[in-house]
This record gives C-alpha cells, structure tokens and sequence, in this order.
C-alpha cells in the first residue's frame, strides 16, 4: 500500500536552472538562434544566413581602424529645437534622453584614424540615436569632416546607419543635404577620394545625399538601402515590386553600389582601396606643386 502514499521527499521540487540573458540572439533575418559569443568572433554576423546584425559605433571602428588610431573630433556639438517641436515629448526632451541612453552627443561620430598604417578622415553615423538621422548637427559634422579630408588631403570614409533625415528639425535638416552634397563637390574638385560604406538600414535624406555620392561605394550583404519603404513605393506607383529591391544585393546587380562585402573582409577591402587611391593623391599633390612653382609670382 505504501506505492499510493506520497512521501515528503518525493514532493520536493527540482529547482529550475535559469539560463543567462544576452547568451543567445535569434536571426532577424533567417531566425537561427544563435550563441553570442560565437556571433561576436564572427563580428556579430549570421552563420546561417549572412545577416549582419546592427552593431555600435564602436565595434565599427574597432572592426576597420588600426588599433588605438582612431581620435575623435568636432565634440561639443548638439541640436538646438529651432522650430519648438512636440509630438509625444518635446524634442529637446527625447535629445536629452537619447543623449544620456547612449552617452553620445549626437547620431554621428566623426574624427581621424588610420586603417593598414594610411592616415584618413572617419565619421560613422550611430542608429542607437534617433535611428541615425541627420539633423543640423549631424550635417554640420559630416560637412567638417569633409573639410578636414580635404585641407589635410587625407581620403573619407563614412559608414551611413540611418534612417534618413531628422523631422523634427523639417527644412533645417532637409538643408543638410544639400550642404554636405556641395561640400563633397568642391572636395571632388580638390581630387580627394572617399569611400562610401552603406550599412543596414541607409535609408532617405541620406541615402538621397552624401551615403550614395562615393567615389567607391561599399555595401555589407542583406543591407537595406533606399529612400522610401517598400510600401510607400509600391502604393505611389501601384506595381509590384522585385523581391529585395533594396537590398545591396540588387542594388549591385543594377550598378547603384560597386561592390558588396561581408564585415569581416572590409578592413581588408578598404586597405586594398586605399593603396589604390594613394597613388592618385600623390600625382595630384605633385601637379599642384608643379603648378604652383610654374606660376609667375604676383608683386
């Protein structure tokens, strides 16, 4: 009779073993779980599928700058509220917010640093703020950027994570566009290179402007890169649209980007390019000398 009777010991409960947040992480874009650690040796891309999972500024210029020669500049530098916007929080409210969440001033970081020994000018935009978007301050300090590249003829890169421009800044932030496009002008002029890297998502204003305006322009795989949403397109011109229209993919299929490649083969990528366009740089640096010494002398 003691098999129907129910003992103490067997009422006890085995206690539960808790798993670790942060040791898994599923795929966006195939739903692979994933096991962090070896996703972060893999610089934080998909096994699987490819997929490059969105990661900091930081983890950016650890993966394509020398170690250690990265310096930032044009610090200080923050939005103002020129129009008094308020949607659900007014906007200089959700700047102070974004600001202490992500310890940035603003949605881009820009400075010097060398990649394979070579000295260049950076800025990466960051979509922990605000989603990337460019407002004044952001076209301000790729337009100083710029600047720099061009007075220490140094080439640009500036890796693009945005969601476009920043609406609660309206024409203000529209003007950036136009600012930063007339900038990369006169540096073209100048014959100074620069290399655009467009990440998951590019999207709008910046897409529309300086992302789409390199001398090489770089994508990484799967990346979502236009202006408008698919759906907004597809309702504007009532058609059916090709299957990852904008993704780099097809982007490189219809001749929008030159090449497509995986984060772990960009530093690589980008110090092939830069050896390249040395040698451009230093012919024009010695017309410019031979000009200048040709040049009569003004009394």
């Amino acid at each position: 009779m003691s098999w129907f009777k129910r003992t103490k010991q067997s009422l006890r409960k085995t206690p539960k073993k808790t798993v670790p947040d942060g040791l898994w992480r599923k795929c966006d874009y195939c739903s692979e779980i994933l096991y962090a650690k070896e996703l972060e040796k893999k610089l934080w891309t998909c096994s699987k599928c490819g997929y490059h999972f969105l990661i900091s500024t930081e983890q950016y210029i650890d993966i394509i700058c020398d170690s250690g020669s990265f310096q930032e500049m044009h610090r200080g530098l923050r939005s103002g509220d020129p129009l008094g916007f308020k949607d659900l929080k007014r906007y200089g409210d959700r700047l102070k917010e974004y600001s202490k969440k992500t310890g940035k001033e603003e949605a881009v970081v820009t400075g010097f640093a060398k990649i394979g020994g070579r000295d260049v000018v950076l800025a990466v935009l960051d979509f922990s703020f605000m989603g990337g978007s460019m407002g004044s301050v952001v076209g301000e300090k790729v337009s100083r950027v710029i600047e720099d590249a061009t007075e220490h003829r140094r080439p640009l890169i500036i890796v693009s994570r945005s969601g476009g421009a920043r609406m609660q800044e309206s024409i203000f932030s529209l003007m950036q566009m136009a600012k930063t496009s007339a900038m990369l002008a006169k540096m073209s002029d100048e014959r100074v290179p620069y290399i655009s890297i467009l990440t998951n998502p590019t999207t709008g204003g910046v897409t529309a402007s300086f992302a789409s305006l390199g001398d090489v322009i770089i994508a990484e795989p799967k990346a979502l890169i236009g202006f408008a949403g698919p759906r907004v397109i597809q309702q504007t011109i009532r058609q059916d649209l090709p299957e990852g229209f904008q993704r780099s993919e097809f982007l490189l299929e219809h001749g929008m980007i030159d090449m497509v490649v995986p984060r772990g083969n960009l530093r690589r990528t980008l110090e092939q390019l830069l050896e390249f366009l040395a040698a451009g740089l230093a012919s024009t640096a010695a017309e410019a000398m031979k000009d200048e010494e040709q040049s009569p002398a003004v009394s």
